[in-house]
């Protein structure tokens, strides 16, 4: 994890708590996901921490349009800008997804395999993994050579190597020692 994230977890569980408090954690994240890409921004990037640029003006920039100024999501942005975490509010609303996610009782997983997976096998990977898991399963595949074969499931804290690399490594240790 990096120091960022760390950094980040603490005010994401804090607009967490302040948006379930208001009933308003789809508002909040549609928010936090339009101030990520501002920050994501490297024109942006470079307005942060510059000494000409007022805090006003500065967390201006990270409001949605029709955001007003003594909102509470307006004075969150004003907290990371006084506390100079502007650059982690990427991860901030990262950390947020997150705890949303967990609310709502889904599991985000990512799937490695040496080709695409079509519908039917999503589908059925998805409906293995909410069984096992007990939660609604958010599938994201990605195509990744190395891996031969199979797949590998990374599913939070949990991941499952059924990759034909990984068989090949598993067989190769067992071999040697």
């Amino acid at each position: 994890m990096s120091s960022a994230e760390s950094l980040a977890r603490p005010y994401a569980r804090a607009a967490f708590d302040l948006a379930s408090e208001a009933g308003a954690i789809a508002d909040w994240s549609s928010k936090l996901e339009f101030a990520a890409a501002v920050a994501r921004d490297p024109k942006v990037q470079t307005l942060i921490g510059n000494p000409a640029i007022g805090g006003d003006r500065l967390v201006g920039l990270f409001l949605p349009q029709g955001e007003k100024a003594d909102s509470a999501f307006a004075n969150f942005v004003a907290t990371l800008a006084a506390n100079r975490r502007l650059p982690i509010l990427a991860d901030v609303a990262d950390g947020f997804a997150a705890l949303k996610r967990a609310a709502e009782g889904v599991l985000k997983v990512n799937v490695r395999a040496a080709v695409a997976l079509d519908a039917a096998q999503a589908d059925a990977l998805k409906a293995a993994l909410g069984k096992r898991f007990g939660r609604q399963i958010e599938l994201t595949s990605t195509i990744d050579e190395s891996v031969i074969g199979g797949a590998i499931i990374d599913a939070g804290d949990t991941v499952i190597d059924g990759s034909v690399r990984g068989r090949l490594e598993r067989l190769a240790q067992t071999l040697t020692h």
